[in-house]
């Protein structure tokens, strides 16, 4: 007999799969190109990252065995932090498990009730999640709209005896980005604490792939950065810099998320430190990146599909109907090229997209290929 547990999940599982919804996990690795991996650089292979991770799991061992608070912080994860500190201009910094873990950190413990959290509508699950939770208030302002973000700030920002704006820098499903240097602008007219995901801008914006608030030229007007080992450092892990000792102190303390888990394994964070010392002398490559995402988008708009017109690798093509972006995934990965279906509740309603994300791997040949598939699905 099933249990009633198993038929109220059953039932909600069979309705995702009614509206093209449902999520499976499938091994992807039989084809030619990847266009989903957030890999920019392709150095999760790379001779002198596989050298980082290997030449940690010999002095360190396989796992960190431990919290950081007990045994688990070692030599290796206190070096690559001083280097993430001098990359990213900030003094005090501290690594976590995932990205995840990160933002969960920051926005469940620093705000507190007297506070308000104002965050870009469409941030990372990681952050969203944790809004409400606590008894700090929030507000979540349309989509890169930075003049009703000012219009809270104007309303609100005397009310509260602190305002933190969250956003993150390049936006993972759409690769649009935020004026930072109005949101800097608007930090000197209304003081707040700025907290800034970089995930997705680390390694390929900025002279020395610091991202795009080091393109922009406002790290020092950053309060918190936040990124992602996993992504163009090809590693695994996260961090969290500041120039505040007492935030890092408070983290330490109050964090379950880095308080309560093994930590970092020494093999994610030799990988991750090769990766950072390549990445600094790469911005040719990411240079060239973005220039194939902007000749791939230039041509889907010449085409009438809908993305959008921001430098950045990340290209969307939003269909709409989640069934048509299965039904053209799977049209590519036919020929060897994969790219990522993304449907409710991951992106809005009405939304679902296919989502490119541009590497070094990726030439003009290639290019030309997914366009012609695409033609060839959208007359059929």
């Amino acid at each position: 007999m099933t249990h009633p547990l198993e038929s109220r999940l059953q039932s909600e599982l069979n309705q995702r799969q009614t509206t093209g919804l449902l999520r499976t996990l499938e091994v992807l690795d039989a084809c030619t190109i990847n266009l989903i991996s957030n890999d920019y650089f392709q150095l999760r292979s790379h001779p002198l990252v596989i050298e980082g991770a290997k030449t940690a799991l010999d002095r360190y061992g396989a796992s960190s065995s431990a919290s950081p608070l007990l045994s688990g912080f070692l030599a290796c994860h206190e070096q690559l932090i001083g280097k993430l500190k001098t990359w990213k201009q900030k003094s005090a910094g501290l690594l976590f498990n995932t990205g995840f873990m990160a933002n969960q950190a920051l926005l469940t413990h620093l705000p507190g009730p007297r506070d308000l959290i104002l965050a870009d509508r469409l941030v990372h699950h990681s952050i969203a999640q944790t809004l409400g939770k606590q008894d700090t208030r929030f507000k979540r302002y349309p989509h890169l709209d930075l003049d009703h973000l000012e219009e809270l700030l104007n309303r609100h920002s005397k009310e509260y005896e602190t305002v933190f704006v969250v956003t993150e820098s390049v936006f993972s499903m759409d690769g649009d980005y935020p004026d930072l240097r109005r949101l800097a602008a608007l930090k000197r007219k209304h003081p707040f604490i700025w907290i800034l995901d970089e995930a997705h801008g680390t390694g390929v914006f900025g002279p020395t792939g610091g991202g795009l608030a080091e393109e922009q030229g406002v790290l020092p007007e950053v309060d918190i950065l936040v990124g992602t080992l996993g992504k163009a450092l090809a590693s695994m892990g996260a961090y969290v810099l500041t120039n505040s000792k007492t935030i890092i102190d408070y983290l330490v303390n109050y964090s379950g998320e880095l308080i309560y888990s093994t930590y970092l394994g020494p093999p994610q964070v030799g990988a991750a430190e090769a990766a950072l010392k390549i990445i600094q002398k790469s911005q040719s490559t990411a240079r060239n990146i973005r220039n194939t995402a902007n000749r791939f988008r230039e041509q889907l708009n010449n085409e009438g599909w809908q993305t959008h017109t921001f430098d950045s690798q990340i290209v969307p093509i939003i269909l709409g109907d989640p069934e048509d972006a299965l039904e053209l995934r799977n049209k590519l990965l036919e020929h060897g090229v994969l790219a990522g279906a993304v449907r409710p509740p991951t992106v809005p309603q009405n939304s679902s997209r296919l989502r490119f994300s541009f590497h070094a791997g990726v030439n003009e040949e290639k290019v030309e290929e997914i366009i012609s598939l695409m033609k060839s699905w959208k007359q059929r």
